[in-house]
């Protein structure tokens, strides 16, 4: 049986013309980018130019790109750094942030700084004016997710910059899920900071980027040989950086393509998931991520339905990848109203480049017979 992987959401394969452009740098090219030596400046040279392909896609000046070994560390970095710098004042987060952002503010919070968490609507979407009336006269850093990773809606991040920057806040994304699937502009978006990861868009793992937009101040986390212009001691992760490059480059050639390919795929599993009964869309019907599709089943327990799905040979998730072993039910979905049960009865579908019109067909065929399996045992009807 041919195994079905609806879950780029989580993570992507490596490309193969990503593997590639990756393979030289494990054997021949293997220097150390901070070397004086031939070997050493060669690698200093795959490094600035993967820089400045990443810094291209988002309308970024090349310094302003600092790798990192993933996101949860670049978004670490962001709040604990700008954090350190100030020493003390007020951050704001939504409350649909992916959970290295929440556990990084809750941390704060237990050194003395204030955190406020904004509400989202139904749908996942952040009211501007809330984060408007938020902002005090000691707020340090606006951090708001660009697309949820589960529920995929994408945020007004143009708006909600244009007033950090008038009120002369800090503004920070995680553009984890939107890097290579949306288009962003730093300059016409208002971004002081921003998060991204190689491994969601079809490059190795292990690889992250933070955008710093020059003049801005973070305290490193990472001490040591002064790499990354000081803001991150560690050997330069030169192959998996050249992945990440390579991976940006592609994702932005193919994008428009790509997403109107997947949007129609999307459509088409959303109709046909919405006619099994007791079935809801959870996020934004139009305002999201092309590739996500996220569910809710009453009467069913989220997983039995991804195990039985599994056993189909379809990959799936009930929620974010970071959380799946948690018990407790999605802080996603219980922030846009839905009930604890139905946030426990949700499957998240992410498509990816390798979705064919043969997977949707198989999921819709398979998904309405194993959801009402699991209602006819379910104890919860």
């Amino acid at each position: 049986m041919d195994r079905i992987y609806l879950d780029y959401s989580a993570t992507t394969p490596v490309d193969k013309r990503v593997l590639k452009a990756m393979e030289p740098y494990f054997s021949e090219e293997f220097g150390n980018s901070m070397s004086l030596h031939s070997f050493g400046q060669s690698a200093k040279l795959a490094l600035e130019n993967s820089r400045a392909v990443l810094a291209e896609l988002i309308n970024a000046k090349p310094n302003e790109i600092i790798f990192t070994s993933s996101a949860t560390e670049s978004n670490n970095t962001v709040l604990k750094g700008i954090a350190l710098t100030k020493k003390s004042g007020h951050i704001i987060i939504s409350s649909i942030e992916h959970p290295c952002i929440i556990e990084s503010a809750n941390w704060l919070e237990k050194q003395g700084f204030e955190i406020t968490e904004l509400p989202v609507d139904k749908f996942g979407m952040i009211n501007v004016e809330d984060v408007k009336n938020a902002i005090k006269e000691n707020t340090i850093l606006v951090s708001v997710i660009h697309a949820s990773n589960e529920i995929g809606t994408i945020q007004p991040i143009a708006e909600i910059g244009k007033i950090c920057k008038e009120k002369g806040v800090l503004f920070h994304t995680d553009a984890s899920q939107s890097f290579g699937k949306e288009l962003i502009d730093v300059e016409k978006m208002n971004i002081d900071l921003l998060t991204a990861s190689s491994h969601k868009i079809y490059g190795p793992k292990g690889v992250g980027l933070l955008f710093i937009k020059n003049g801005i101040r973070i305290e490193p986390l990472l001490h040591g040989g002064g790499q990354e212009n000081g803001m991150r001691g560690s050997t330069v992760n030169i192959a998996g950086i050249v992945g990440f490059a390579k991976a940006a480059g592609i994702c932005k050639k193919e994008m428009k393509k790509e997403n109107k390919r997947l949007i129609a795929l999307r459509k088409e599993l959303i109709k046909g998931v919405l006619k099994i009964k007791n079935s809801y869309l959870n996020g934004h019907p139009e305002k999201r991520l092309a590739n996500n599709a996220n569910f809710s089943f009453d009467f069913i327990e989220g997983e039995s339905l991804l195990m039985q799905l599994d056993m189909e040979a379809i990959a799936c998730s009930t929620g974010s990848a970071c959380s799946s072993f948690k018990l407790e039910p999605s802080h996603v979905l219980l922030a846009t109203g839905i009930k604890p049960e139905q946030a426990h009865g949700s499957l998240r579908i992410s498509l990816g480049r390798f979705t064919t019109k043969k997977d949707i067909k198989k999921v819709l065929k398979v998904l309405p017979k194993i959801v009402q399996k699991i209602r006819d045992i379910s104890p919860y009807k």
